[in-house]
């Protein structure tokens, strides 16, 4: 499986590295986070033999599970967190990437005192307005991003969010973030994480500074994986 996981990142560094030209972007300003959910610990060790620094957990679970077979690799949390799971990311994740509420930053900033280190967080955003979505809108974007001045221990570090699955509206989508960003950028940091395996090339032209691919680097999904 090292050959197809070896050539599968090399395809999507190479239209990284097109999406870059194209919009006069340096490849160093783009974090490709290999999205490893159900995936078991010798796929995260094959792709970290390949090359990559960077992976992303949907589940706390699965964080705790593989983080700590991998110390010196960055590890993102990506996915909705509840409240009770705000320890298992502070004690794993370098990056936490859906912040969505002043009740989960409270917790997360709670834990983060307690081991004495600052977390960094992207603010979730729901660009799509899709019910089914987690994230804010402007209005309460703005409202967090000026509570999180009160927790010392986060550190806003951008706005994160998830497309729709057209592709005919996603640029207008990653547009509208990269909008709300250049406006309060000031509160909320200035990254950007937002494209997945279908549009991440759209999304680095769109001004992504954070991509999280999975599929396009591992292939179809696996059943999850028993911890």
């Amino acid at each position: 499986m090292s050959n197809h996981i070896s050539d599968r990142i090399n395809q999507v560094r190479e239209k990284i590295a097109g999406a870059c030209r194209r919009t006069g972007r340096r490849e160093e300003e783009i974090t490709l986070i290999a999205v490893t959910k159900t995936w078991p610990p010798e796929v995260v060790a094959e792709a970290s033999q390949a090359g990559l620094t960077d992976f992303g957990e949907n589940k706390a679970q699965e964080l705790v599970a593989k983080a700590p077979l991998f110390p010196t690799q960055n590890w993102h949390m990506i996915g909705h967190l509840q409240r009770n799971k705000a320890r298992q990311v502070v004690a794993y994740a370098k990056e936490f990437h859906a912040l969505d509420s002043i009740r989960l930053a409270r917790a997360l900033n709670r834990h983060a005192e307690e081991a004495g280190r600052i977390l960094s967080c992207f603010i979730q955003v729901n660009v799509s307005g899709e019910a089914s979505k987690f994230g804010l809108n402007t209005a309460q974007v703005v409202e967090l991003a000026t509570q999180l001045g009160e927790y010392e221990a986060l550190q806003p570090i951008g706005l994160m969010t998830l497309a729709s699955p057209d592709l005919r509206k996603v640029r207008e989508e990653f547009r509208l973030l990269r909008s709300i960003r250049s406006k309060y950028s000031h509160l909320t940091g200035a990254g950007l994480s937002m494209g997945m395996s279908g549009d991440y090339e759209i999304a680095i032209e769109e001004g992504a500074t954070h991509i999280r691919v999975g599929s396009a680097l591992f292939g179809p999904r696996k059943p999850i994986i028993k911890t």
